[in-house]
């Protein structure tokens, strides 16, 4: 069974468009997913990379446009410019920590979180929302505020890894090959990895 350690962002908005793809390619191969969140701004400054709002005016327009693109072909409603971006990642990340140790189905609140930011214009740092998403994909609303210092530790050791491991954006998908697919439009090759192709 194959295994993919996912280093992704809940602010992210590829982490979000790449969500349901991603899921049905796992369940398509029977894989299971180590679900790493980090800090997408950390990581841009520990691997040279940029955050969005620092980029050349030439960058950030050409992203409007492929993030409005990718969510056609996605099938995905998208806010542009969500009410709460950036925003702070650190307590929805805890709780997909939290989530990923007491077993259910994460992929689901991952999608659930980065939709809140993307679609439904809510701000995710918010305990309220967290807890909302939480019960929405089957797990214990109180996970919001359980295991919050094995969720900062492990938040950290997830930043430190990623980039250990090559990780310099979001969402990135590494195999038990140690093959690196990075981006939302990568996804078909993680798929055609996985099948064998290469």
């Amino acid at each position: 069974m194959p295994n993919i350690d996912y280093y992704f962002a809940t602010i992210s908005p590829f982490t979000y468009l790449a969500g349901p793809e991603f899921e049905q390619i796992v369940q398509k191969h029977g894989a299971t997913v180590t679900y790493k969140p980090l800090d997408i701004m950390a990581l841009f400054a520990a691997t040279g990379g940029v955050p969005p709002g620092q980029r050349h005016i030439n960058r950030q327009e050409y992203r409007l446009q492929d993030m409005r693109r990718r969510a056609i072909v996605a099938g995905l409603p998208l806010s542009e410019k969500p009410a709460f971006f950036p925003t702070n990642m650190a307590p929805s990340s805890y709780a997909i920590i939290a989530a990923q140790n007491a077993g259910g189905n994460v992929g689901a609140l991952v999608n659930a979180l980065t939709r809140s930011v993307w679609a439904d214009d809510k701000n995710i740092a918010e305990d309220d929302v967290i807890r909302d998403c939480l019960k929405e994909t089957g797990f214990d609303p109180a996970l919001a505020d359980s295991g919050l210092l094995e969720g900062a530790e492990t938040y950290a050791r997830n930043l430190e890894e990623a980039v250990s491991k090559g990780v310099f954006g979001a969402p990135f998908f590494i195999s038990d090959k140690d093959e690196r697919f990075w981006g939302q439009d990568r996804l078909d090759d993680l798929d055609r990895h996985l099948s064998g192709e290469f």
